[in-house]
C-alpha cells in the first residue's frame, strides 16, 4: 500500500518522474493522511457509561463551566480536582454527558493554527476534548477544557474510554459531594449529534439565608468585560463556596464614558456577608 503511495509520489503532475530522495516528503505525507484517525463512518457514536456504574467501577469527571474546575472520582472515591479554562464567549463548551472517543497523547488541532493538544481525551469529534494547556484563571479556550499540564498527564493515565464518564455543568459547583449529587440528579439523556448526549441540567441543592426580609444587594467587582466579571465570580465561589445561595447579577454601565460591567449579587443577608469578606480582604460594598 505505502510502495503505492510512494511511487505516485515520484511523477509531477505533468507526468514527469521525480527522484526519490525528493519523493519522501510527498510518500511521507501521503502515508500520515492514509492513517489519520477519523470518526468511524459506519458506526454510531457510543454513549457514555451510567453514572453510578462508574462510580461502582470506573472514572467520573465532573466539570463546572460556572466554577471553571474539575472534580474527578475514582470508583466513587474522590480522585483529585483542578482549575480548568473552558470556553469562551463565542466558543463555548457544551454541557451535557459525553463519553471518551479517543486519546492521544500528542495531538494537534485541525482547527486551530495546528495548536498542541498534550493528553488529548476527545469527547466530541467536532472538536471538543480534555487537554493540557494555558490556565488564565477564566474561560479562554476555543471550546475545549484545558487542564494543568501535570494533571492532564495523570488523568490521562487514569481513564479507559469503556469506564469513563465526563459531565459538563452550566452552574458553580462547589464541592466532590455537590459534584457527586449533581451528576447522579441528572435523568435520562437524549442523543444528540457529535457523540454528546444532553440532558435536563438539575439544579443543586443550594442552602438558602437564615434571615428574613427584603433582598440586600453588594458589589463586588466591576469587569472590563462580562467574561471577566463571571470569572471573578468563579474565583470567589471556589474560594468562598458559601456564595453560591446569592442571586449573581452582571449590570452593563458607563463610568466616565468607559463601559464596565458590575458584578453584583443578592440576599437578605448579603450586607453581613460583605463585612465577612471585607474582613478577609475581599473588595465588597453594599449597594441597596
Amino acid at each position: 500500500m505505502l510502495a503505492g503511495f510512494a511511487l505516485a509520489a515520484w511523477m509531477t503532475l505533468d507526468g514527469a518522474a521525480r527522484s526519490p530522495e525528493s519523493a519522501r516528503p510527498l510518500a511521507l505525507a501521503a502515508a500520515m493522511s492514509a492513517t489519520a484517525p477519523a470518526k468511524p463512518a459506519a458506526l454510531p457514536d457510543p454513549q457514555p457509561p451510567a453514572v453510578e456504574q462508574v462510580l461502582r467501577s470506573g472514572v467520573l469527571i465532573v466539570i463546572s463551566k460556572g466554577s471553571q474546575r474539575m472534580h474527578v472520582f475514582k470508583d466513587g472515591e474522590p480522585w483529585a480536582e483542578t482549575p480548568v479554562s473552558t470556553g469562551r464567549r463565542g466558543h463555548v463548551t457544551p454541557s451535557g454527558v459525553f463519553p471518551i472517543l479517543q486519546k492521544q497523547v500528542w495531538h494537534r488541532s485541525n482547527k486551530y493554527s495546528n495548536a498542541p493538544m498534550p493528553y488529548m481525551q476527545r469527547l466530541t469529534w467536532t472538536g471538543i476534548a480534555m487537554h493540557a494547556g494555558r490556565l488564565p484563571g477564566y474561560a479562554a479556550s476555543h471550546g475545549c477544557i484545558r487542564l494543568p499540564y501535570a494533571f492532564a498527564r495523570q488523568l490521562y493515565a487514569l481513564t479507559r474510554a469503556s469506564a469513563t464518564t465526563v459531565v459538563i455543568a452550566n452552574g458553580p459547583i462547589a464541592s466532590h459531594d455537590d459534584a457527586r449529587e449533581f451528576a447522579l440528579a441528572i435523568k435520562d439523556p437524549r442523543a444528540l449529534d457529535g457523540g454528546r448526549l444532553a440532558a435536563e441540567e438539575p439544579a443543586l441543592p443550594i442552602a438558602r439565608p437564615a434571615a428574613a426580609g427584603p433582598s440586600q444587594t453588594i458589589q463586588l467587582a466591576a469587569a472590563s468585560t462580562p467574561a471577566e466579571a463571571d470569572a471573578h465570580w468563579a474565583r470567589l465561589l471556589g474560594a468562598r463556596p458559601e456564595l453560591a445561595r446569592f442571586q449573581k447579577a452582571v449590570i452593563p454601565a458607563l463610568v466616565s464614558g468607559r463601559r464596565v460591567y458590575r458584578l453584583r449579587v443578592s440576599a437578605p443577608d448579603a450586607r453581613a456577608a460583605c463585612l465577612q469578606l471585607k474582613s478577609a480582604g475581599i473588595d465588597c460594598f453594599n449597594v441597596i
